[in-house]
């Protein structure tokens, strides 16, 4: 009886910090104009506002693929390292990236 509730309160506990828009969507294979790759087909979540609910953000997990998130919440203290000592742009919508060392664009959290 002990390990089972040590179980839920361990599942509850990681679901106060990491947040995942429940609202997800099938994205169909497609290939890359800029770069002529192929993207496998995958699962996102659906656009909004924020970044801390999506599949690739810290500390969240997809529920499809079970990979861990590795970009930095928006507003967050890691969101101001990043593009560290290169030039930021901001796109046509808004967004702002910079480019890496193989010149495919690097969204920026907001700060």
């Amino acid at each position: 009886m002990n390990i089972k509730l040590f179980i839920l309160l361990f599942i509850w506990t990681g679901s106060l910090f990491a947040q995942v828009n429940p609202n997800s969507r099938y994205q169909k294979g497609y290939l890359k104009k800029s770069t002529g790759t192929y993207v496998n087909p995958h699962y996102k979540t659906q656009k909004n506002k924020t970044n801390h609910d999506n599949y690739s953000t810290k500390p969240n997990t997809n529920t499809y693929t079970g990979s861990k998130g590795y970009k930095a919440r928006d507003y967050s203290p890691d969101a101001y390292n990043y593009g560290k000592g290169k030039i930021i742009r901001t796109g046509s919508k808004g967004g702002q990236y910079y480019n890496n060392s193989k010149g495919n664009k690097v969204y920026v959290p907001k700060k």
